[in-house]
């Protein structure tokens, strides 16, 4: 690629990044009395329809706000990374004062008023109702505690991903809003897994060197276990496999989710630049081929939320998993189009072409840039942020997706990512 078109896309990405999402986030986000921040914002941003606060969104924002103070290849000035870090202290400081079940109980409460207090979700007696919940938060307050230099940051995060990890090995932990009967694995969990490990190395590395090592162990062993039980024959990732690892009969097992796994893919970047094992690469990249062959929708253009494994409508019979809460969501939703598998395709297309030099992923780029920039932001300038959910053909929805917020997570990291890259790539 030209240099000047790397400067071209730079230019693009910090644009859409600054003019079009951090305008829309702050200040709407802040709550200046509490701390934290507020997201339950209807689909097309207009309304905040409530100041609840998932304590999901929260770590979120934490890690987003800790990354906007320490990205490389940033034109922000130091006084706007100054203000990125305080943001992220609010949310620091909201999460370790309110997120916990209890006094050392390490599980992370599902939900929050706007002071703090535990709710209950409506239908649900259990308060940590999604151990995705819990990851984000270490996640968050672990980036923060690496740019902060935050020592009792550390602690906490570290003390809360040791919990996780034991809640996970004694199979204690929900998944909240779509459990998932104990006789399944997802591949959801050793994926977010990987990734809140990798984002503990950095804070480990200033704190805690000794605890390094056990770390990098842990990224090997989610990775394979990805590769080794989830991904079959023909480098289709499979969502749902049984508790001891064989397939699943059906239209359960045999679906792929897309956006799932071409976001993990530049997780397994992240590992394997970790554990200095380059031979990960080729199956990675193979994976994503793979993914965005099966996943792209060639009659409307975009990704389908979830796909057969030979591209396409899922197809077989339900069996036993009609009754789990996402046979609904698999049988019903899979032609939607959602804004995150497209955000994160951006990315990971980019660094798979990058570390491969494989034509493929630069068309696919191109082809995924176009229809995402067509479909997703929204066109009222004085909102501009994305349109989350939308039809198959492309026309948006005014439904909830898992949490009844709109989280400009996977935007921001996906544009956050993409610059650095970009700034880093030898091409310049």
């Amino acid at each position: 690629m030209h240099q000047v078109r790397v400067r071209e896309m730079l230019g693009f990405f910090e644009n859409e990044l600054t003019n079009n999402i951090l305008s829309f986030w702050i200040p709407r986000c802040e709550d200046k009395v509490n701390g934290g921040y507020f997201n339950c914002f209807d689909n097309q941003g207009v309304h905040l329809v409530s100041q609840d606060k998932y304590t999901w969104s929260q770590g979120r924002f934490v890690w987003i706000f800790s990354k906007l103070a320490s990205m490389e290849g940033s034109t922000f000035k130091k006084a706007l990374q100054k203000q990125f870090l305080m943001l992220a202290k609010s949310g620091r400081d909201f999460l370790m004062a309110h997120c916990l079940i209890g006094n050392n109980d390490w599980r992370c409460v599902f939900l929050m008023d706007e002071t703090g207090r535990p709710k209950h979700v409506d239908g649900w007696e259990q308060m940590d109702m999604s151990i995705y919940a819990d990851c984000f938060v270490a996640a968050g307050l672990g980036k923060y505690a690496e740019v902060a230099f935050d020592r009792d940051a550390y602690d906490f995060t570290k003390k809360l991903y040791l919990s996780i990890l034991g809640r996970v090995r004694q199979r204690t932990f929900n998944t909240l809003p779509y459990p998932l009967s104990q006789k399944y694995r997802a591949h959801g969990i050793p994926m977010i897994l990987s990734n809140t490990t990798k984002e503990l190395c950095g804070a480990a590395a200033r704190f805690d060197p000794s605890f390094t090592p056990e770390l990098k162990e842990n990224i090997k062993h989610f990775t394979d276990d990805i590769l080794t039980n989830f991904v079959d024959e023909n480098n289709v990732l499979h969502e749902i496999i049984t508790y001891d690892n064989k397939p699943v009969d059906g239209i359960f097992g045999a679906h792929a989710n897309p956006g799932h796994t071409i976001e993990d893919m530049w997780f397994m970047m992240d590992a394997s630049d970790i554990l200095e094992d380059p031979s990960y690469i080729p199956k990675i990249a193979a994976i994503t081929k793979k993914t965005l062959e099966i996943g792209w929708d060639y009659e409307m253009g975009g990704i389908l939320h979830f796909c057969s494994p030979e591209g396409g409508e899922p197809t077989g019979d339900g069996g036993d998993a009609k009754d789990e809460p996402m046979f609904g969501q698999l049988i019903n939703g899979w032609s939607e189009k959602l804004w995150w598998p497209h955000s994160e395709a951006l990315y990971t297309t980019l660094i798979c072409w990058q570390r491969t030099g494989d034509k493929c992923f630069l068309d696919w780029y191109k082809k995924v840039f176009d229809y995402t920039f067509t479909t997703f932001p929204n066109p009222d300038r004085e909102i501009r942020e994305w349109i989350q959910i939308c039809s198959r053909n492309g026309l948006p929805q005014d439904k909830i997706v898992a949490l009844p917020v709109k989280d400009p997570y996977h935007i921001m990291r996906s544009y956050i990512l993409i610059i650095e890259s970009l700034y880093k790539n030898t091409f310049l």
